[in-house]
């Protein structure tokens, strides 16, 4: 059985003579997604454990372009694809172009506002990005990791996160993200997202993120071949999309560094082993929650934040100690953006009043590296229902 969003194998007969040895033989299987045309090609693995010819049965076709090492753990596999598959709340648009997924959100994704944190917020967009990328079937074992990228050890690594949040869910509310992959230059690519509370189709938030490769045993960023490229483009939309189209967005400025001495700061922060991930080093989540940390508590009591843009610097691993800080930034120096109708949503003018401003900077304890640059931008808290 296939993932979902792959196509399903040509028709084939149902029982095969197969020899004393196992065979494998390739099938070519077409479709087209709106003028695209798409060609996967399937191993198909006949199986023998006897030393005599029997008949076997089912085929088993696989959409990785690489021999598995036993049909048992191929089968484990596959059946908890299709479970997976099955009670996700997500799939393929009808292009095939962008992927959607529901999320009801639990007790243990809110905050002290009764509603999702940011952190929540944060790892549905990544869990929806990767779900894309199983639905389009690319690897489990990595980050929509790809057939070349695992043969090279290349990794997708997070560079810039842009998540503006114009309305939080609450428990319980059921919210729809629907996102999307576009190259990026030579040296990555862009996701987005769009959020939406799916009992009215509001939009309520946006996101967008810049993402380049990185060789895992090295460490060292390297340029996405053609090879990859092409692996994932045909995935991509035809024409830009973007989920911040309007000129001059806060999503494209440049974070300068904060300079010291920061007016607020917490030190000594140490990763938690539970903050490493798949690829072996510190989640690009966590390092929002590190540059709350530093936060005045005036600020958390009175304000929620309205946008967040990060610049991952470097990467941070298990024995780093790290140290945030946060000074304001000047109203001034971030003219508010005022919106229209984007993408489905009207948003407010900006009130100067109610914002709230800062920079941040996470940098190492011992060697004072930089590990990331953040802007905040905090709104009033709305009045209690």
């Amino acid at each position: 059985m296939l993932s979902k969003g792959a196509p399903a194998a040509p028709a084939v007969a149902a029982m095969y003579n197969a020899s004393a040895k196992d065979t494998t033989f390739a099938l070519t299987h077409s479709r087209s997604i709106g003028s695209v045309s798409i060609r996967r090609r399937y191993n198909v693995f006949l199986c023998n454990s006897s030393s005599s010819s029997r008949k076997v049965s089912p085929l088993l076709a696989v959409a990785t372009g690489e021999q598995p090492s036993g049909v048992a753990s191929l089968r484990e596999a596959d059946k908890e694809k299709s479970l997976g598959n099955r009670l996700r709340l997500g799939s393929l648009t009808e292009d095939g172009l962008s992927y959607k997924e529901k999320f009801v959100i639990r007790c243990y994704e809110v905050g002290i506002n009764k509603t999702a944190t940011i952190e929540t917020i944060a790892n549905l967009l990544q869990e929806v990005g990767g779900n894309h990328a199983q639905g389009v079937g690319f690897s489990t074992d990595g980050f929509a990791t790809t057939t070349t990228m695992r043969k090279l050890h290349l990794i997708w690594v997070t560079a810039r996160m842009h998540i503006e949040i114009y309305r939080y869910p609450a428990w319980s509310d059921v919210i729809e993200i629907e996102t999307w992959v576009q190259g990026e230059g030579k040296v990555g690519t862009r996701r987005d997202w769009i959020l939406k509370d799916y009992a009215n189709g509001e939009v309520i938030g946006r996101a967008t993120s810049k993402w380049v490769m990185m060789n895992e045993d090295t460490r060292r960023l390297q340029k996405v071949s053609d090879d990859v490229r092409e692996e994932y483009l045909v995935f991509c939309p035809r024409t830009l999309r973007l989920a911040f189209p309007e000129e001059n967005n806060n999503s494209m400025k440049k974070i300068p560094k904060l300079e010291d001495p920061a007016e607020y700061s917490r030190l000594g922060l140490v990763p938690r082993r539970s903050d490493l991930d798949m690829n072996k080093h510190v989640n690009n989540v966590t390092y929002i929650g590190w540059a709350l940390e530093s936060i005045p508590p005036e600020i958390i009591d009175t304000h929620e934040l309205q946008a967040i843009t990060l610049d991952y610097r470097r990467e941070c691993q298990r024995d780093d100690i790290v140290d945030s800080l946060t000074s304001r930034e000047p109203l001034g120096n971030a003219a508010g953006v005022k919106f229209k109708e984007i993408n489905g949503s009207v948003s407010p003018k900006k009130d100067e009043q109610d914002l709230s401003r800062f920079m941040h900077l996470l940098r190492s304890a011992g060697s004072g590296l930089e590990i990331n640059r953040c802007r905040t931008e905090w709104r009033k808290k709305p009045a209690k229902r």
